[in-house]
């Protein structure tokens, strides 16, 4: 499974809602850092399919959700466990650094 997009519409089902462990990437297109952990985030959404969704949140197209949390430096990565963030992550990482945290967090 690919990462699916979430937007301020859809982040309550799609994210607080879920049955199972939901990793949110707030991003923008502007930021490079953004784009480098992109292909990781692809491959460790396909590796770990079965235990956590990788979502998307473009935080130009959707300021409501990411102003609300508070989110201040992108990449930002939020993990939801039963609606709520259990563990979050600032900056871009190598892949097997995100995907140990990841996997350390679940």
């Amino acid at each position: 499974m690919a990462t699916v997009a979430v937007t301020d519409a859809s982040f309550q089902a799609d994210v607080v809602d879920a049955d199972k462990p939901v990793l949110v990437d707030f991003w923008a297109d502007w930021c490079g850092p953004c784009k480098m952990i992109a292909p990781s985030l692809e491959e460790i959404s396909e590796e770990l399919s079965d235990k956590v969704t990788i979502a998307k949140m473009d935080i130009m197209e959707n300021p409501d959700v990411p102003g609300k949390l508070g989110v201040q430096g992108i990449p930002y990565l939020a993990l939801y466990k039963n609606g709520e963030i259990a563990a979050t992550l600032t900056g871009a990482r190598p892949k097997s650094a995100l995907k140990e945290w990841l996997e350390s967090e679940l």
